[in-house]
């Protein structure tokens, strides 16, 4: 179902609007219908629905002052006004649609068309969200999910060289030579990692080992990696790495 809201001064016409959803849109539940627009503030912030039917020409407050005071804004707007003057600003309101009064059933079924098409791609792109986040969470996943902006970027274990921490985050190098910054602490990612091809040297570094080229034991103890890099090992990691690494 459709959740819906009606906002209009004119209780005719809010009765009008009720017997063409109810006659011809039998997907939509009208939820409420509010003739103040102060009292259709605190209704649909409430109510949360899926669209909102909105007149724009109303006493005290017009439909764009009532868009400004909401809270929630997640839903499908649509205008309906007896006058044809506002379809820029109902534009820049990003309406789905602007229905002249008296409405025309068959306009309105378009409408309902339009918002039911708006509320499946959203329950789509919320179930893809959810996905990527299982991938996150599911650290028996053979790739490793980077959240990059915009973007997720799935990588194999072997391509990661080391990671290295920035306080809540944490910047993971690859063998691209490449260097992505992450929004993970270090510890949340060697857990993802869960391998022990991979060490902690020091609370801030997490190495590879397949990728040490050497052992440095002068000027503090650091790993010396295949692309150059320096890598610092703590003293309470030292016999333990040394051990691993079999020396």
């Amino acid at each position: 179902m459709i959740r819906s809201v009606i906002v209009d001064d004119e209780k005719n016409a809010i009765k009008s609007l009720e017997w063409e959803i109810k006659s011809f849109c039998p997907e939509v539940e009208i939820c409420d219908t509010f003739s103040d627009p102060h009292e259709a503030i605190s209704g649909i912030n409430y109510i949360k629905p899926d669209c909102v039917f909105l007149d724009i020409d109303m006493p005290e407050m017009d439909g764009f002052q009532l868009l400004q005071q909401l809270r929630f804004r997640d839903f499908e707007l649509i205008f309906t006004t007896a006058y044809d003057t506002f379809a820029y600003q109902a534009y820049k309101e990003k309406a789905i649609d602007y229905l002249l009064k008296p409405i025309d059933s068959d306009d309105l079924k378009i409408t309902i068309g339009r918002v039911a098409q708006m509320k499946s791609e959203n329950r789509l792109g919320d179930k893809l969200k959810q996905n990527f986040k299982d991938i996150e969470n599911d650290y028996s996943f053979d790739k490793i999910p980077l959240s990059l902006l915009g973007k997720t970027l799935f990588v194999e274990r072997q391509e990661i060289v080391f990671c290295k921490a920035e306080g809540n985050y944490t910047h993971v190098y690859l063998t691209d030579g490449s260097r992505h910054l992450i929004s993970k602490k270090i510890r949340v990612l060697e857990e993802m990692i869960n391998s022990n091809q991979f060490f902690r040297t020091h609370h801030s570094f997490l190495v590879n080992l397949q990728y040490i080229k050497e052992y440095l034991k002068i000027d503090g103890h650091q790993l010396v990696l295949f692309n150059g890099e320096n890598i610092p090992v703590s003293r309470q990691k030292r016999e333990e790495l040394l051990s691993k690494l079999g020396t």
